[in-house]
């Protein structure tokens, strides 16, 4: 499966925080890079998280999350919300959203999508989450952070 790997290496993706809420209203999120649009009607788009991970359980039981595209200049954020560190939300600037959805990375975020969970679908050791758009938020015009040959870099401008 290294061939794989470095297949999947060598296809850029732009990066992605999703994030939601536990029982407790606690904040809980991951990095993602594997994030696709499904529909535009209805708006779907699909993510893919760890079936361990802790954020999926939150997700699961609230029914809800927020993709929040990340910015060229979000990198930290980026490694932060892939590292597992339970301090995330406490070095990131973050606020919730007016109905569904999870935590918004304010600071760190160009946008963000906050969806209701359709349906999922579990395949090897991830499981696909389909969520229904019901809100977008634009932050800035910032150029996406991109994820490809195992580094971070930036769309570049044209001329």
């Amino acid at each position: 499966m290294d061939q794989f790997r470095g297949l999947m290496a060598a296809f850029p993706t732009g990066v992605a925080v999703v994030t939601t809420f536990g029982q407790d209203a606690e904040p809980w999120g991951m990095t993602v890079s594997s994030l696709s649009s499904v529909s535009m009607d209805p708006p779907t788009l699909l993510v893919c998280l760890r079936d361990a991970s802790p954020t999926l359980d939150a997700l699961v039981r609230n029914g809800s999350f927020t993709v929040n595209l990340l910015h060229h200049e979000a990198r930290p954020a980026a490694e932060l919300f892939s590292s597992g560190d339970p301090a995330r939300f406490e070095r990131v600037a973050w606020e919730k959203p007016e109905s569904v959805g999870g935590p918004h990375l304010v600071d760190d975020a160009h946008a963000a999508a906050d969806c209701e969970v359709d349906h999922m679908h579990r395949t090897g050791t991830h499981v696909v989450v389909f969520g229904r758009v019901r809100r977008v938020v634009h932050r800035s015009a910032a150029q996406p952070l991109l994820y490809g040959l195992r580094q971070y870099a930036s769309w570049p401008r044209s001329a």
